[in-house]
């Protein structure tokens, strides 16, 4: 039951690529601009994040014009897309306090270290405009710079599903110790069965989040 908790946390590839803002458009040009001029050198985030903030401060409507004819297309492409989408059915389910939590993602993990910076460099912005210089930041990055926290994070989701597999083991000693000793005794076959079955489930479950 808990694998299916957390396949509905899963980012459904289907959904539309958020919209970007006329900010992270002129972030990502200038992150093309930093890659034509020194294209072996790697970029640093904080510095690069406060260069692009100033400059961007600096700029005038006219300069900022492109970038946001830029953002006003790509809406208009989100909410198109958007009027289309349908989201994957499911229900909620109630977790259990007890359940192995779910790992951070590669993003968040980028959240947890580059944050900090930010709001040294920039301690005017509020929470949500640092979240959005974090998507910035990221949507920004090549592959290669993504790759140690996706690695990181990959690890982290090895180590979760060992613990969903050791949860989920402790789960059924407790249901076994909880079961009536008259029943056990009755039902023999029946729970032999019922085993069975959950076990072929599980299994059904591993390979739909696999």
């Amino acid at each position: 039951m808990e694998m299916k908790i957390t396949k509905m946390a899963k980012r459904d590839p289907k959904k539309p690529r958020g919209k970007m803002s006329s900010y992270a458009y002129f972030v990502q040009t200038c992150r093309e601009e930093h890659k034509k001029k020194n294209p072996d050198v790697p970029v640093n985030f904080s510095d690069f994040s406060k260069r692009c903030s100033e400059r961007w401060k600096t700029m005038s409507g006219k300069e900022k014009s492109k970038f946001e004819d830029l953002a006003k297309v790509d809406k208009v492409r989100y909410d198109r897309e958007m009027k289309t989408y349908i989201p994957p059915k499911g229900s909620k389910k109630k977790k259990d306090p007890n359940a192995p939590k779910r790992p951070p993602s590669g993003f968040f993990l980028f959240c947890s270290d580059h944050r900090p910076k930010i709001k040294a460099g920039s301690p005017g912005l509020t929470i949500g405009d640092v979240a959005k210089k974090l998507g910035e930041l990221w949507n920004g990055c090549t592959d290669e710079e993504k790759k140690p926290y996706n690695a990181k994070a990959a690890k982290l989701k090895e180590k979760y599903e060992k613990d969903v597999a050791d949860y989920r083991t402790e789960g059924k000693v407790e249901s076994a110790k909880k079961a009536p000793a008259k029943k056990e005794a009755y039902c023999d076959d029946d729970d032999d069965d019922d085993d069975d079955e959950e076990e072929e489930d599980e299994e059904d479950d591993d390979e739909d989040d696999d």
